[in-house]
């Protein structure tokens, strides 16, 4: 199924011979692992145009607006901007959408081209044993991708006192830590929380992009909640020195003996 790329195919991870797999399963519900996975109806430019604009104004949408610092250094693309227009066309307002897919640990590709060899025979294949079995790392996700987009690109639009959206899935919110909600128009961050759901047209079943939530955040708050990690217990970590630091004193010096020094 095609979600609205900039071309007529799917181009993830190779143009040539792409992947063409943008969730997988974990527990048996879909996860999403693509970020094109989130533009189905466009339904992530309307909701996040409800929290950006009042009802009545005009707006469109631009992918792939390049975001530059004071230095004119880039400090990335930003998936989505929503532009506000007047009648004669001049941008008035605007606000900036983000989409947070998830990063897989391990390798689809092989068990993808493995079932694609042979589908009616491998429809029901069991992959769970085999190396690098593919599953969702949601922790590199919001460490690697989602804490820097909102330091970065974030710290720059709120400097402007924009708005901003996040699109995620809804497993990849639950792992986050919880977020202080503030009221809609206190809001500096919305973020749209999407699942799929499984429909049917009585002929076969597909996963279609639901909204399951909306959650309205403050900027600074949830940067912080975000980027700060939860610590540990103090005494497991002395306990780890002090194994470490027993094994050390144990161990003899090697003292090697060289014949014929001079």
């Amino acid at each position: 199924m095609h979600f609205q790329q900039k071309v007529p195919n799917c181009t993830k991870d190779k143009a040539k011979n792409p992947l063409s797999v943008c969730s997988i399963l974990q527990n048996d519900k879909p996860v999403i692992t693509c970020p094109v996975r989130f533009r189905e109806e466009w339904l992530i430019t309307e909701d996040a145009a409800s929290f950006f604009f009042d009802n009545d104004i005009r707006w469109s949408s631009l992918t792939e607006v390049r975001l530059n610092g004071a230095a004119g250094k880039s400090a990335g693309n930003i998936a989505i901007v929503l532009v506000a227009y007047d009648n004669d066309g001049k941008v008035t307002d605007f606000g900036a959408l983000e989409i947070q897919a998830v990063y897989i640990s391990g390798n689809i590709r092989d068990p993808f081209e493995f079932y694609m060899n042979d589908t009616k025979s491998r429809a029901f294949m069991d992959w769970t044993n085999q190396p690098n079995y593919p599953r969702p790392d949601f922790l590199s996700s919001s460490r690697k991708r989602l804490a820097p987009q909102l330091l970065f690109k974030g710290g720059i639009l709120h400097s402007w006192r924009k708005k901003i959206g996040v699109a995620i899935n809804k497993c990849f919110f639950d792992t986050l830590p919880v977020l202080k909600k503030v009221d809609k128009k206190d809001a500096d961050i919305a973020w749209f929380i999407y699942d799929l759901d499984p429909v049917s047209d009585g002929i076969s079943e597909r996963d279609q992009l639901v909204k399951t939530d909306v959650v309205y955040t403050e900027f600074e708050p949830a940067l912080l909640t975000i980027t700060t990690a939860i610590p540990g217990s103090i005494e497991n970590f002395i306990r780890l020195l002090q194994e470490k630091l027993d094994e050390h004193l144990e161990t003899p010096p090697i003292n090697k003996t060289l014949d014929k020094p001079f």
